[in-house]
């Protein structure tokens, strides 16, 4: 399991965790920050070094100021997609991977090495084919001249998974073999190769897309592939009034520079700051009720349930539930998670760990429709 849970465990003696530091917090959920927002000097002062302020309030008020001006800097060259570059910036924060599925041309890799170059982060890209193979992605072993006495030495050459952030391009489209050798990086932060370990820098964030439009000679990835993407991320045409700025704001100067506001020591203090975010029981207790409805033939779930859905989502999906919406609520300036944070992430958790059998297919019924259909029965 790519998470541990026990660390996201309320206290039996109170409806909160608390913080390990910093103020109380109430067992209520707050709204929005009302402390006043860090100045500019106050954020760039920390950019060469990962530390945080000591008081983990103060840390969340940094962490949503960053937020917002990395939505003003991403501004600059992606129009719209609002939602998506929240979906991202959370599944980044929670330190889990996401899978985007959208028609060509919606500026998907312009995103990601916008992201990669807001957050100076090293960014590649992988443009996944029927012959790629395995190699061409974590790297090999080549022969060099080490220089003495003219001995030859095998020398490993590093592949484009050495980096920060990952854009697996088209990922359904290379073979078993080669999707395994990519999901074992996802998963275990480190690549083998000839029998050699080497571990992945820090923080690793891979971005995989898929083409919803051809699907013939691809490889689709299989549930437990799946399953280990925290999001799936849909991206959709933009709005009319956006694509005219489009036309008007694109093919004219060149866009601007972005400039650099977290490093990857920074964004790895973020992830833990996000984990220590306290969550009331009775948001466990939903997260919980939400995924075991989605397992057909259980107690738990609907009779509708049983007769759409050929399998249901595993513990990961609750896990990913609690960190995705620790971040959302952190991200958004808030002290603890609301219920309003679980509900936002849940279709993007949800959605691929729900696999509907024929009977959903021939009514029409996607994934997508049964869970926004079990959303709107937690709220009943």
């Amino acid at each position: 399991m790519s998470d541990n849970p026990s660390s996201d465990t309320p206290n039996s003696d109170s409806t909160v965790t608390p913080f390990p530091t910093g103020n109380p917090v109430a067992s209520e959920p707050t709204p929005a920050v009302t402390t006043p927002e860090p100045t500019d000097a106050s954020v760039s002062n920390n950019s060469s070094n990962a530390d945080l302020p000591e008081d983990d309030v103060a840390a969340i008020n940094q962490l949503g100021y960053t937020y917002k001006k990395l939505k003003a800097e991403l501004g600059k060259v992606i129009i719209g997609q609002e939602e998506v570059v929240e979906q991202l910036s959370i599944s980044l924060f929670a330190g889990g991977h996401s899978l985007l599925m959208g028609v060509p041309g919606l500026a998907k890799t312009l995103l990601v090495s916008s992201v990669a170059e807001t957050f100076d982060l090293s960014f590649s890209r992988i443009q996944f084919t029927p012959d790629l193979m395995p190699a061409d992605i974590t790297g090999t072993d080549i022969i060099q001249e080490s220089g003495v006495g003219g001995k030859r030495e095998f020398e490993f050459i590093k592949g484009p998974v050495f980096a920060n952030i990952v854009l697996a391009d088209e990922i359904n489209r290379a073979p078993a073999k080669t999707q395994s050798a990519m999901l074992e990086a996802m998963q275990e932060k480190k690549v083998t190769v000839l029998g050699k370990t080497y571990t992945l820098e820090k923080p690793f964030f891979v971005l995989a897309t898929q083409n919803p439009i051809e699907q013939e000679g691809t490889y689709p990835l299989p549930e437990a592939q799946l399953d280990r993407f925290m999001f799936l991320i849909e991206l959709d045409y933009p709005t009319a009034a956006e694509e005219g700025r489009i036309a008007r704001e694109t093919t004219g100067k060149a866009p601007e520079k972005l400039s650099h506001l977290l490093n990857g020591d920074q964004i790895q203090a973020y992830q833990k700051l996000v984990r220590r975010v306290p969550v009331p029981d009775h948001i466990y207790d939903d997260a919980v009720t939400l995924v075991r409805r989605t397992r057909p033939n259980t107690p738990d779930a609907p009779a509708w349930i049983s007769e759409l859905i050929g399998w249901g989502s595993g513990p990961r999906a609750i896990q990913n539930l609690i960190l995705a919406s620790k971040a959302r609520a952190a991200l958004h300036g808030s002290y603890m998670v609301r219920r309003e944070d679980l509900l936002a992430v849940a279709a993007p958790v949800l959605t691929h760990r729900v696999i509907p059998n024929f009977a959903a297919e021939s009514q029409g019924m996607t994934s997508k429709k049964i869970v926004a259909r079990l959303l709107e029965e937690l709220d009943e």
